[in-house]
């Protein structure tokens, strides 16, 4: 039994995220999808909360489904950025991915999607979704 109870105080040890504990992004580029989801997985489970101080495009947005709403903030300077996933082609170009776009959505909260379809859906244009319209769909940074 105090073996028991000696693991689980030391599992609640590590897994233990300090007060006030947060990651910041302010200038997220994006990427590849599947890093982003990996990396959002981790997040959610580790407790820390999540800053948008800046730029947060295209993968780095997946985060907003990834991590639950109560954890994100923004601030006056959050600008999230949205475009249809793509491919790289043989010849250098891009070409619109499908299957990109399905994971992409599949990771936008609901409010996020209507937004999205209400500024003409993921596509080659890129939308802008910034301050004060953000700061009505999140937490504002303390």
């Amino acid at each position: 039994m105090k073996a028991r109870v000696l693991a689980a105080a030391m599992l609640l040890t590590t897994a233990a995220v300090p007060a006030g504990s947060a990651m910041r992004i302010y200038d997220d580029p994006g990427g590849q999808i599947g890093p982003y989801l990996d990396k959002y997985q981790a997040l959610r489970q580790s407790g820390e909360r999540v800053e948008i101080d800046g730029l947060c495009a295209s993968a780095c947005t997946t985060l907003l489904g990834s991590v639950p709403p109560d954890r994100i903030c923004v601030t006056p300077r959050a600008v999230l950025e949205f475009h249809s996933a793509w491919d790289p082609t043989a010849s250098g170009g891009q070409a619109a991915s499908p299957a990109g776009n399905r994971l992409l959505w599949a990771h936008y909260p609901a409010r996020i999607r209507s937004w999205i379809k209400k500024h003409g859906g993921l596509g080659s244009r890129i939308i802008y979704l910034r301050w004060p319209e953000l700061g009505r769909m999140y937490a504002s940074c303390r």
